[in-house]
């Protein structure tokens, strides 16, 4: 009885987001071309999310004790492997559409419980930012990942994610090189979107492209402004007298290709330290105010604290596998861990609207989690955590046996930030008036 409850308290709140339907899911997308092998799809994946969960200050001791975490709450299933090498073969071999029906069935999920609750007149605030992770220094993922952006720096991956205003939950996300690009992995996500959601960025995501793929995506944007985009005004107005107005976003390079100009409102958001220029493809004020547009954009930050979370709660500065394919599974992995930590801290009971609805923090369910994890531990059998300690002394007692001497390696310096200018206004001529009014008319 004392390890079936345990087993019930640790699931409690897993339960709610990992439903029987999003196992079939997953299931469905398993399809298994290798040897029958004792690590099958779900002492995997449940040793992967707690591997993400627990302590440790290697990855083969986070292993191990995911292992036995999972034999302790599986006592009636076959044990899988108890090697870590054996556990990241099989891994590799785990297709990765399997772990994205997983998180789809997630979002789901996530999406029955908060979507409608957290539309602000009938649209739905999501964050989209990015972020580069640092991976080992081995020979294959400096070979596959390049190096990005500063000299001498170590392999790296891109993470963009959507992030779900006001709670910082992530709700969908996309992985790819150090030098990946943004714009590009956003307009990817577009069909993640629900309908009527409203993008938040900051000013990095400037561009046509970006901006017609979400107007056809039916959803909104309101993206922060900086000199690097020129906005055509129908009249002069001056730039210290400019407070809200109709502007056209019209490159030049969109109009050699014949491309209409993209209408759009520009708000000007007054600030201490500076003002923050936001445009937004939402003309109707009364669907958004510049007081609300303010407001959405200060949760913007809500996305930088997720990617916080990540890094510092679940210790992802520095992934651990060292092979592009674990690389690829770890990431997924952990940032489905993730999401499922922040989708139990953030559920709380209904008629919360438009505030931070979380029913606790994040670092307190994961102390949680934690504490059942131990609890499990000590339901285990004699035998059983005999296996437990074995391992864990052999990961602490176990000394590397170098090949090779150690090689110093260079780091790169910082960069001082600088705040981004005001967008540049200019009024539209008159030859530039009738060819709008021609393409629109086309349109």
């Amino acid at each position: 009885m004392r390890k079936q409850s345990c087993y019930q308290a640790l699931q409690k709140g897993l339960v709610q987001f990992l439903t029987p339907q999003v196992w079939k899911q997953a299931h469905q997308a398993w399809r298994r071309h290798h040897s029958p092998s004792r690590w099958t799809l779900k002492p995997l994946v449940w040793v992967l999310l707690h591997m993400a969960w627990c302590c440790g200050d290697s990855q083969e001791e986070r292993f191990a004790t995911a292992r036995a975490v999972y034999v302790a709450a599986h006592q009636r299933d076959r044990r899988p492997g108890e090697t870590l090498t054996g556990f990241l073969q099989a891994l590799a071999d785990l297709p990765l559409p399997v772990l994205r029906a997983l998180a789809k069935g997630v979002r789901d999920q996530i999406g029955e419980r908060f979507v409608d609750a957290l539309r602000i007149n009938g649209w739905l605030p999501m964050a989209c930012d990015g972020t580069r992770l640092e991976c080992p220094r081995s020979e294959e993922l400096q070979r596959r990942l390049d190096e990005a952006g500063k000299p001498d720096s170590a392999p790296m991956v891109y993470l963009t994610a959507l992030v779900l205003l006001p709670l910082g939950l992530p709700w969908s996300w996309r992985w790819g090189k150090g030098t990946a690009n943004e714009l590009d992995h956003l307009q990817r996500l577009l069909p993640t979107l629900p309908e009527c959601t409203l993008i938040v960025g900051d000013p990095f995501y400037i561009g046509y492209y970006l901006y017609e793929a979400i107007v056809r995506a039916q959803a909104g944007f309101l993206m922060r402004m900086s000199s690097r985009a020129c906005l055509y005004l129908t009249k002069e107005v001056p730039l210290e007298r400019f407070r809200e107005g109709l502007v056209y976003y019209w490159p030049q390079h969109m109009r050699d290709q014949g491309k209409p100009p993209i209408r759009a409102r520009l708000l000007r958001i007054r600030g201490k330290k500076g003002d923050v220029w936001l445009l937004t493809n939402i003309l109707d004020r009364q669907q958004l105010s510049r007081s609300t547009a303010a407001q959405l954009y200060r949760w913007r930050w809500r996305n930088e604290g997720m990617f916080r979370h990540y890094k510092r709660l679940l210790k992802k500065m520095k992934l651990y596998s060292r092979k592009v394919a674990s690389v690829h599974r770890e990431a997924e992995g952990s940032l489905l861990a993730l999401q499922l930590l922040l989708a139990i801290a953030a559920t709380a009971p209904q008629g919360c609207r438009h505030v931070r609805s979380s029913g606790d923090s994040p670092r307190r369910v994961l102390l949680g989690i934690r504490g059942e994890q131990s609890a499990l531990l000590r339901t285990l059998g004699p035998r059983q955590f005999q296996t437990y300690r074995r391992m864990l002394a052999v990961v602490r007692d176990a000394v590397r046996q170098r090949k090779r001497g150690k090689v110093r390696q260079p780091w790169p310096r910082r960069k001082e930030h600088k705040p981004p200018k005001p967008p540049k206004l200019r009024v539209l001529t008159i030859a530039l008036k009738r060819r709008m009014a021609k393409l629109l008319k086309a349109a």
